[in-house]
C-alpha cells in the first residue's frame, strides 16, 4: 500500500472512529467489575501501544493472557458496519475502533504482521442471525472496558451483555453475564483469522454433547470448548445451515456453531476453550490439565499470580507514579512473548509439520528475532534466563529441521520477516552468559558457519543467508539484489561479529573459527563512503548508487525514483551507526571524536517534534531497531554525558502511560525492553557480552537474576534536574570507561551511580 494511501485510510478511519464514539450505549445495573491487581500488575497497562497512527502504533493488544503463554484473549475491533482494515491494529485491536465482532484467542503483540484471530466467539441476544456476524459488529465504549494484565472485561449494549475473559498458558476462559431474560447467544467461528482475508480455507466443529465442542482450522489448530450450562446448537458451514435443525456439527471454509443457552438473565455463562497445535487430544489436554471447570475467579488469581512472580524480577524504587506506570508496563509487554508451543503432554509443532517432544525446556516460537536480539533477549539473560534458555533450545530444534537458524519463527515454521542473521546474536549471548553448555555452543557454531560459508547439507529447506553467494565473492550484498542491500551487508556482518564472539569464548580450538568470523564481521566497511561519509548500496562492479541521507524506505514508496531502498524501514542517516564491532573505526571515518559527536548529535536532534508522528523522518527514531544503540554511541567518542543527555530525553518524551504511549511498533517487546534497560542505567551491544552506561531514571532497582542472585542498582540524587553521571562503581570498585562486562554482574552485585545536574 502507498504512503498516500496509508494517509487516506487513517483519516477516514479516523472520521468513522469519531462518529462512533458517540454511542457508548447503557451500562448493566451493577457497574463494571474491579478486580483487585496486586503489588505490581497494579502499574501495568495493557492499554499503552494500542493507539497512535498504524504504522506507528505499538501494535499491542490489551487482551487477557498468561505470561509466555499461548492464548491472547482479546476482542477484535472494527468500525461501524463491520468496515475494517487489518493493518490498523495489525494484533486485532486499535484503540480508535468502536466496534468488535467478537473475541478471539491467538494473535502477535507489537508487531506490524496480522496472525491470529481464531476460535472467535461473539455474544448475542434473541434471533442475531450469525451469518451476518461480521456485518453487524457489536459497539462498545473505552468507559466500560476494565482491563490488568491476565483479565479483560467489556459491557456490550447490543448484546445486553457484560463479557469477561481470563486465560491460562494454553486455553481462554470466558464469563458472559446476559442482563436480558431474552434467549442467550454465544457465536462461536471455527475458522475466524485477522489474515487471509479473515476466513481459513477449511474448518471443523462437531458437537460431542450438550455442553462440549471439539473443532479444528485447517487441520491445523485444534480446540475443545465446554461449558458450563448445556445449549441447544445449530451449525452453519459455507455461509448456510445446511441441517439447521439435527446437525452434529460441520466443515467447510466457513464453519461455527450457533450456541443457544435460553433465558438466562444474570447468571453468567462460563466458556474453558483449549487450543492445541497438535491435535485434538492435545487440546482436549490441555483444557483438562489447566482449566477445565474450574471457576473464572479462580483461574484469574492463578494468572494474576504469575504476572506478579513475573513482574517482581526487578523491583524498582521512584518517587515517580508515571516511571512506575511505564516501566511495569513495559516490563509486562516484554513477558507476552515468546510463545509456548509445547502441549502439556510435552509434544510440539515443529519446523516442517514434524512433531517433537521437549525435554527439560519449553519449545517456543513467535520470536521476532531481528527485533528482540537487541533488546528483549538480553533482557532475558539477566531476568529472565529460563525463557532465554528455551529460546536457544528451541532455535537449535529449528536449525536441525531448517537447516540454519531461522530469522522470524513463526507458528510452526519461518515467518520471512526481516532479514541478516539475527539467532547468532540470541545463540551467541545464551553461551557468553552462561545459559548455553558448551556442546550446545559447539552446535550453534556450526549452523553459523554452514550458514555463512554456504555449506548447509543437501536436503535441508533454507541455506540460511540471502543472497550469501554474491556476499562472499565481493564482501557485501551488490545493489543489483533489489532492496535492503545495505541493511542486509551491516546485519550480516554484525551476525558474524556475534560468531566471532561465539568461537573465541569456546576456546583455543576454534581459533580458526573466531578469526574466520572476525574478518567477515569487518565486511560492512566495504559499503562505507568515505566521500559522503554514509554506508551505501553499491553494484557489483563497485560503483556507488545513487542516494539521499535524508529520504527514508518510507517516502519511497510514494515516489517514482527510490532514494532509499537500500535501507530497510528507514534512512541512511539511520543506519550510519550501524557499527558497534568496530565503533572507533567509525568515528576516525567521520572525522575523528569531534566531528563524529557533531554529526551524531546533529541527527539525535532531528527526532520529531512529537512521538509517534506521521512521519517518522530520517532522524532519531527510537520506534525502530536500526537505531537502537545509537545514543550509546557517544561514549565510543569519550562523551557519556551526551549519552545520557539523550537516553534520559528518550526515556521522558518519548514512553507514556497512555494508548499512544510507544513510539512505534513494539515488536514482542523490543521497544518496551529498550526502555527499561535504559531505565536501569544501561545498554547491552548485543552479540557480545558487554554494556554501555546510560542514565538511570529509578533511584534503585534490583533485578533478580536467578538462583538467588540479585543484581542492586543504586542512582544517588537522580532526579528530573540530575541526569547526568558523576561517577559509577561495581561491588565499590570505580568503573573505568563508560562500559562494564557481564562477567562483572553474573553473580549479582551493586552498581552504583552517584547523577548531577551537569556533566
Amino acid at each position: 500500500m502507498s504512503f498516500i494511501a496509508r494517509v487516506f485510510n487513517f483519516f477516514m478511519a479516523g472520521i468513522v472512529a469519531a462518529a462512533g464514539l458517540l454511542f457508548t450505549g447503557q451500562p448493566p445495573k451493577s457497574g463494571m467489575p474491579a478486580p483487585q491487581p496486586g503489588a505490581h500488575t497494579r502499574y501495568a497497562n495493557p492499554f499503552v501501544g494500542t493507539g497512535a497512527l498504524p504504522w506507528a502504533s505499538g501494535m499491542t493488544n490489551p487482551g487477557a493472557t498468561a505470561p509466555f503463554g499461548r492464548v491472547q484473549l482479546c476482542p477484535d475491533t472494527c468500525f461501524p458496519f463491520g468496515l475494517n482494515n487489518d493493518r490498523v491494529g495489525t494484533g486485532g485491536y486499535w484503540y480508535g475502533k468502536t466496534h468488535a465482532y467478537g473475541f478471539s484467542h491467538t494473535r502477535v503483540s507489537g508487531a506490524g504482521l496480522v496472525e491470529g484471530g481464531n476460535f472467535r466467539v461473539t455474544p448475542a441476544l434473541g434471533d442475531a442471525d450469525p451469518l451476518r456476524r461480521m456485518q453487524k459488529p457489536l459497539l462498545f465504549s473505552h468507559d466500560k472496558e476494565t482491563v490488568i494484565p491476565g483479565y479483560y472485561a467489556v459491557w456490550l449494549p447490543e448484546a445486553a451483555c457484560l463479557a469477561e475473559l481470563t486465560a491460562t498458558v494454553h486455553t481462554g476462559v470466558h464469563r458472559y453475564t446476559f442482563s436480558s431474560s431474552r434467549d442467550a447467544h454465544l457465536f462461536l467461528d471455527a475458522t475466524s483469522m485477522l489474515n487471509d482475508g479473515g476466513r481459513a480455507e477449511s474448518g471443523r466443529i462437531e458437537r460431542i454433547d450438550e455442553r462440549t465442542l471439539d473443532g479444528d482450522l485447517n487441520g491445523r489448530i485444534f480446540f475443545r470448548a465446554q461449558f458450563d450450562a448445556p445449549f441447544t446448537a445449530r451449525f452453519w458451514a459455507d455461509g448456510s445451515f445446511p441441517d439447521a435443525d439435527n446437525a452434529v456439527g460441520a466443515s467447510g471454509s466457513d464453519v461455527g456453531a450457533d450456541l443457544n443457552f435460553g433465558g438466562c438473565k444474570d447468571k453468567p455463562i462460563t466458556m474453558w476453550l483449549g487450543v492445541s497445535y497438535i491435535s485434538q487430544e492435545g487440546a482436549r489436554a490441555n483444557l483438562a490439565a489447566e482449566s477445565a471447570d474450574k471457576p473464572f475467579d479462580e483461574v484469574y488469581a492463578a494468572t494474576l499470580s504469575s504476572w506478579e512472580e513475573r513482574l517482581s524480577s526487578i523491583e524498582i524504587e521512584t518517587g515517580d507514579e508515571e516511571i512506575k506506570k511505564i516501566f511495569y508496563t513495559a516490563l509486562y509487554h516484554c513477558m507476552i512473548h515468546p510463545t509456548d508451543m509445547t502441549d502439556v503432554t510435552g509434544e510440539y509443532l515443529g519446523f516442517g509439520g514434524t512433531i517433537g517432544t521437549a525435554r527439560g525446556y519449553t519449545y517456543r516460537s513467535d520470536l521476532s528475532l531481528w527485533d528482540t536480539f537487541r533488546t528483549t533477549h538480553p533482557l532475558y539473560c539477566l531476568i529472565a534466563p529460563d525463557i532465554q534458555r528455551d529460546s536457544a533450545q528451541s532455535l537449535l530444534r529449528m536449525a536441525e529441521n531448517y537447516g540454519s537458524f531461522p530469522r522470524w519463527p513463526k507458528g510452526g515454521g519461518e515467518g520471512g520477516s526481516m532479514f541478516g542473521n539475527p539467532a547468532n546474536m540470541v545463540m551467541a549471548e545464551s553461551y557468553l552468559k552462561g545459559l548455553l553448555s558448551e556442546e550446545d555452543a559447539r552446535a550453534a557454531l556450526t549452523f553459523m558457519k554452514n550458514t555463512a560459508l554456504r555449506t548447509v547439507p543437501e536436503g535441508l529447506p533454507n541455506r540460511g543467508r540471502d543472497f550469501g553467494d554474491e556476499y562472499n565473492a565481493l564482501g557485501y550484498v551488490p545493489s543489483e539484489t533489489g532492496r535492503i542491500s545495505v541493511s542486509r551487508t551491516l546485519e550480516y556482518a554484525w551476525s558474524d561479529y556475534a560468531a566471532a564472539n561465539l568461537a573465541a569464548a569456546l576456546g583455543p580450538g576454534y581459533a580458526d573459527d573466531a578469526a574466520l568470523f572476525a574478518e567477515m564481521s569487518m565486511r560492512f566497511k566495504n559499503l562505507f563512503d568515505p566521500e559522503t561519509k554514509y554506508f551505501r548500496a553499491k553494484n557489483a562492479a563497485g560503483e556507488w548508487q545513487g542516494f539521499s541521507p535524508w529520504m527514508t524506505s518510507y517516502y519511497d514508496e510514494m515516489l517514482p525514483v527510490k532514494y532509499a531502498d537500500a535501507y530497510s524501514e528507514g534512512s541512511a542517516r539511520q543506519y550510519r551507526w550501524h557499527a558497534v564491532q568496530d565503533p572507533q573505526w567509525l568515528v576516525e571515518q567521520l572525522g575523528g571524536r569531534e566531528a563524529f559527536v557533531k554529526e551524531l548529535e546533529n541527527f539525535m536532534q532531528d527526532a520529531t517534534p512529537r512521538r509517534a508522528a506521521l512521519d517518522p523522518g530520517s532522524g532519531w527514531w527510537v520506534g525502530n531497531q536500526h537505531d537502537y544503540h545509537a545514543p550509546y554511541m557517544f561514549s565510543e567518542a569519550g562523551r557519556p554525558d551526551l549519552t545520557q543527555k539523550w537516553v534520559r530525553w528518550t526515556l521522558t518524551d518519548r514512553f507514556a502511560d497512555s494508548p499512544d504511549g510507544l513510539d512505534g511498533n513494539d515488536d514482542l517487546g523490543a521497544l518496551s525492553a529498550w526502555y527499561i534497560l535504559s531505565a536501569l542505567g544501561f545498554y547491552p551491544v548485543a552479540g557480545a557480552g558487554r554494556y554501555w552506561l546510560g542514565s538511570p531514571i529509578v533511584d534503585k532497582a534490583v533485578l533478580r537474576l536467578g538462583g538467588g542472585k540479585e543484581l542492586t542498582i543504586l542512582a544517588k540524587n537522580q532526579g528530573a534536574a540530575n541526569i547526568y553521571v558523576r561517577s559509577a562503581t561495581l561491588n565499590g570498585a570505580p568503573l573505568k570507561g563508560a562500559t562494564f562486562t557481564h562477567e562483572q554482574i553474573k553473580d549479582g552485585g551493586t552498581l552504583e551511580f552517584v547523577m548531577a545536574d551537569r556533566p
